[in-house]
């Protein structure tokens, strides 16, 4: 179901369906052009039979459901389709939190930027210099952190080379962040610091020990005082080490690698494997909040936020910058944010360049393609309209 509301009364309009529903590389940074965003008053009105026939695609391919979220200055639209919990058969909702995986990266990226803006960290100094002898090259810069261009190896290749039981061996398992950098640097580095973008959680973990180093605080202590609270996110939490989701929440279902085999119920779990690389719960409301609030210069300053927007091309769609990406839209619109990707969810988050319209987009599985392909249509029913259909019919 798909409804529109002003403000948080009166409902503009309804729709209801009769069905219930290898890592890129480049090697060039670019500064975003700003000229060429597409200004505001372009961006057509959002699809919102698109949107969902996104979910229901998402949920036809395995997700058990989904939901997504529009912003648009004051307007929302909200889609689900499918189930929050399949033990219940309980209804997804738009309100339901979720673990958000790498989406947890901008806010890191953001406390950093921060500290950067604070004078309290230089973006080109090496890692090193904060972290003495942490890593193996004096090299590697904080930029190169953050942009995913420092060549640490990913140390979840390994760990999740098999699905299931690679989840079901760090489900309880509590890492400390020197442990998680050991074990990427067992493994040879993927490139020389700087000459290529190669994703990697190891980057944003690293990031986390920065954030502790240079504040004396826990990353959760700096995402409280610094986001969580002054964007009035309530729905949005780090609670490593607990395993437990607070509040109303859809439960995630890991697929596993073997067509037939039963979904995994990946709700319960520390996380710990990721921290601050991928372990904050929030809602569609509040990510939207989060990435209007970034893009429309609230949370950095100017100078800050078009470091974060250089991007490295990674791929004829997407581009990376400082934690945020760019993704280049069927109809010529370009948006910006994060996707996640944690045992049991999937999340698509982004906002057009000004902040002005978000969209968050969830299924409550992970580690199935299809799905989440599915998903990413909410994208052009989002910021590209009726124009965006026909991309969406032929993928299908």
């Amino acid at each position: 179901m798909v409804s529109a509301t002003v403000g948080r009364g009166a409902v503009l309009g309804a729709v209801a369906l009769s069905l219930l529903a290898v890592p890129a590389r480049a090697t060039t940074t670019e500064p975003d052009a700003r000229a060429a965003a597409v200004p505001r008053a372009a961006l057509p009105a959002p699809d919102t039979a698109g949107l969902a026939a996104a979910l229901r695609s998402a949920v036809d391919r395995g997700a058990p459901g989904a939901l997504a979220r529009i912003d648009d200055q004051g307007r929302t639209y909200e889609a689900t389709w499918g189930v929050a919990d399949l033990s219940t058969g309980r209804a997804i909702s738009a309100d339901d939190r979720f673990r958000v995986g790498s989406v947890t990266k901008t806010f890191s990226a953001v406390v950093l930027l921060q500290l950067a803006d604070e004078r309290r960290l230089a973006l080109d100094a090496p890692v090193n210099r904060y972290l003495p002898k942490l890593l193996p090259d004096d090299r590697i810069t904080v930029r190169q952190v953050l942009s995913h261009r420092s060549g640490l190896y990913d140390y979840t290749d390994d760990l999740f080379a098999d699905s299931v039981s690679g989840f079901e061996a760090v489900r309880n398992k509590v890492f400390t962040y020197r442990q998680l950098v050991a074990l990427s640097l067992k493994k040879p580095r993927t490139n020389e610091p700087g000459a290529a973008y190669s994703y990697s959680n190891t980057n944003f973990v690293v990031a986390g020990m920065l954030i502790e180093k240079l504040t004396g605080h826990s990353v959760r202590t700096e995402y409280e005082d610094r986001i969580f609270r002054p964007l009035q996110l309530r729905d949005t939490f780090y609670v490593h080490p607990e395993t437990g989701i607070p509040g109303r929440y859809a439960r995630g279902y890991l697929t596993p690698g073997k067509a037939g085999e039963p979904l995994v119920d990946a709700t319960e779990q520390t996380v710990s494997w990721a921290q601050s690389a991928g372990a904050i719960i929030s809602s569609a409301r509040d990510l939207d909040t989060f990435y209007s609030a970034l893009l429309g210069g609230k949370l950095l300053s100017s100078a800050r936020l078009e470091e974060m927007e250089r991007f490295t091309r990674v791929d004829t769609t997407t581009s990376y910058g400082l934690g945020l990406r760019r993704r280049d839209l069927s109809c010529g619109v370009s948006v910006y944010g994060h996707t996640g990707v944690v045992q049991g969810y999937s999340t698509y988050a982004f906002a057009s360049k000004d902040g002005s319209r978000s969209l968050t987009a969830m299924a409550d599985t992970s580690n199935d393609r299809k799905a989440a392909d599915a998903l990413s249509g909410a994208l052009d029913a989002a910021f590209c309209g009726k124009a965006g259909k026909a991309r969406r019919t032929a993928k299908g």
